[in-house]
C-alpha cells in the first residue's frame, strides 16, 4: 500500500471512530429511517472519500488541509454568554436561533417576535418529538451520492433549525439563524443540517450566518434543504464572516414548485478555506430562480462558489450574478453549470460572473457552463476579470477625493451591485453594513496614481465565455 493510500485509510479510520460514537448518542438513533439514511450516507462517503483536484467539480479548489486535519466532535457546551454575542446579532430580525459548534442553544437564542403562521425549532428537538413530520423531507432532496460532503453531513445529522412557514403565510421580518464556532483552540468539526419547508403562496426571508467567537483551524460542514411549494416567495441569504483560520463548507438544495420565486444570496468574507455550493432545482412550471453572491478575499483566502442549476420544467427562468474582490494572495473560484433537461422547454437562463483582482498575486478561476438538452430556450453566460478602472479613479481624485477613498467608492460601488438585487430592506442594510466594514478594514496598499491623465489606459478587463 502505498504512503498516500495508507493515510487516506486512516482519516477514514478515524471518521469510522467518530461516526460510531456519534450512532450511539444521536438525537434519532431509535428511528430506522434515520438510522438507515446516516449509515447509507457513511457508506457513500467511505466509498468516495474526499475529492481532489481531479475530480472535474473540485479542480480548482484543493481540501487537503481539510481531509488532514484530526477534527472531532464535541458534544461538551462551550460556554458562551449573551454578551459574547452582542456584536452578531440582527435587531431587525423575526426570531434567531443560535448554534454553538452545531447544537442549538435555547438560552442564547430569542423567538419572542416570532409570527403566527410559522414554526420554527432546533432539529434536534424535532426529531425527538415530531420526526413524521420531517421524515418525507429530511434527505429527499440533497444529493449525498454526488457529493461526498454532504454526504458526511447526512452521516452526522442531528441538529440545525427546522423552518415551517404555513400555507399564504407571509413573513414580515426575515429569521437569522446563527452559527457560532467557539472551540478554544481544538480543531473542531460541526454538521449544521437545516431543512425549511415553505408551504404554498407563503413568503419568508431566512438568514444563515456563520461567525467565530475565536480564532483557530475549525471546519463547519453544513448542509440546508428547501422546498418552496407552489407560488411560494423565498429569499434565502448566507453569510459566511468566520474566522480567516477556519474551513466551511456549505450546500443550499433548493427544490422550487410550480410558479415559485426564490433567490440564493451568498456573502462571503471570511475562512481560510471556504466553498459556498447552491444547487436549485426548478421542478415545477413556471419558477423563478435568482442565485445572487459576493465574495471579497485577502491574505492567502481561498473562496469557491459552485453553482449547479437544473431546469426540469418548461417556462422557467434563472439568473446567476456572482462579483468577486480579491487581494493579495486571495484565491477565487466561480464555476457555474446551468443544465436545461429535456423537457424543460422555454428556459430561459443568465449567468455572469465579474471579478476585481486588486493585487498582482490575486486569483480567479472562472468557468461558467452550459448543457442544454431542449430546442427551444434561451440562455446566456459570461464573465469577466479586471481590475479598478484608471479613468473613473482619476475622476474622482481629480474632484479632490484622496486616492484611499477612491478606491472604496469604487469598490463599494462594485459591490452594490449585488446589494441592490436583495428586496428585503433590513436584510439589505445588514449586509451593506457588512460590506463597508469589511472593505474599509482591508488595507489596499497601492501605488500613488499619476495626477496627469493617462493618455492610453490598456486593456483593463479579460472576457471569459
Amino acid at each position: 500500500m502505498t504512503p498516500a493510500a495508507q493515510a487516506q485509510t486512516q482519516r477514514l479510520e478515524n471518521y469510522l471512530e467518530a461516526f460510531s460514537e456519534f450512532q450511539k448518542l444521536a438525537a434519532g438513533r431509535d428511528l430506522p429511517w434515520l438510522r438507515a439514511l446516516r449509515e447509507n450516507a457513511f457508506a457513500r462517503f467511505c466509498e468516495v472519500g474526499f475529492p481532489t483536484t481531479r475530480d472535474e467539480d473540485w479542480r480548482f479548489t484543493n481540501v487537503s488541509s481539510i481531509a488532514e486535519t484530526p477534527f472531532r466532535i464535541s458534544r461538551d457546551r462551550a460556554r458562551v454568554s449573551p454578551r459574547d454575542l452582542d456584536s452578531w446579532r440582527m435587531e431587525a430580525a423575526a426570531c434567531q436561533l443560535v448554534f454553538v459548534n452545531g447544537r442549538f442553544s435555547a438560552e442564547l437564542s430569542s423567538l419572542a417576535n416570532l409570527e403566527a403562521g410559522v414554526h420554527v425549532s432546533s432539529l434536534a428537538r424535532q426529531i425527538l418529538e415530531n420526526p413524521k413530520e420531517i421524515q418525507s423531507h429530511l434527505g429527499a432532496f440533497l444529493d449525498t451520492q454526488r457529493d461526498a460532503f454532504s454526504a458526511l453531513n447526512t452521516a452526522f445529522s442531528e441538529d440545525g433549525a427546522f423552518i415551517h412557514i404555513r400555507r399564504g403565510t407571509a413573513l414580515q421580518a426575515p429569521i437569522h439563524l446563527l452559527f457560532v464556532s467557539a472551540g478554544n483552540g481544538a480543531p473542531l468539526m460541526t454538521h449544521p443540517r437545516n431543512l425549511i419547508v415553505a408551504e404554498e403562496g407563503s413568503q419568508a426571508a431566512i438568514i444563515e450566518d456563520y461567525v467565530s467567537l475565536d480564532s483557530g483551524v475549525a471546519f463547519c460542514n453544513t448542509a440546508t434543504e428547501l422546498l418552496a411549494r407552489e407560488n411560494a416567495i423565498v429569499s434565502h441569504y448566507l453569510i459566511e464572516r468566520e474566522d480567516t483560520h477556519a474551513f466551511n463548507v456549505s450546500t443550499l438544495r433548493i427544490q422550487q414548485g410550480r410558479g415559485t420565486n426564490v433567490a440564493s444570496h451568498s456573502l462571503l468574507l471570511g475562512g481560510a478555506l471556504v466553498r459556498n455550493n447552491v444547487h436549485p432545482v426548478l421542478a415545477g412550471e413556471g419558477g423563478e430562480c435568482l442565485i445572487n453572491g459576493l465574495f471579497i478575499g485577502g491574505g492567502h483566502q481561498h473562496l469557491d462558489n459552485y453553482m449547479y442549476v437544473e431546469h426540469a420544467s418548461p417556462h422557467c427562468s434563472s439568473r446567476q450574478f456572482y462579483n468577486g474582490i480579491l487581494d493579495g494572495h486571495a484565491h477565487g473560484v466561480f464555476h457555474g453549470r446551468i443544465i436545461v433537461h429535456k423537457d424543460a422547454q422555454k428556459t430561459d437562463a443568465k449567468q455572469t460572473n465579474r471579478n476585481l483582482l486588486l493585487s498582482d498575486d490575486a486569483q480567479i478561476d472562472t468557468k461558467p457552463q452550459l448543457e442544454i438538452y431542449a430546442d427551444d430556450v434561451k440562455c446566456t453566460h459570461g464573465a469577466t476579470i479586471g481590475q479598478i478602472e484608471e479613468d473613473a479613479l482619476f475622476y474622482l481624485r481629480s474632484r479632490g477625493i484622496d486616492e484611499g477613498a477612491a478606491r472604496k467608492l469604487l469598490l463599494l460601488a462594485f459591490a452594490g451591485e449585488c446589494l441592490d438585487r436583495m428586496k428585503e430592506d433590513a436584510v439589505r442594510g445588514f449586509v451593506g453594513s457588512l460590506i463597508n466594514d469589511c472593505l474599509f478594514e482591508a488595507p489596499r496598499p497601492r501605488e500613488a496614481a499619476p495626477r496627469t491623465r493617462p493618455t492610453d489606459s490598456g486593456r483593463r478587463w479579460e472576457e471569459v465565455g
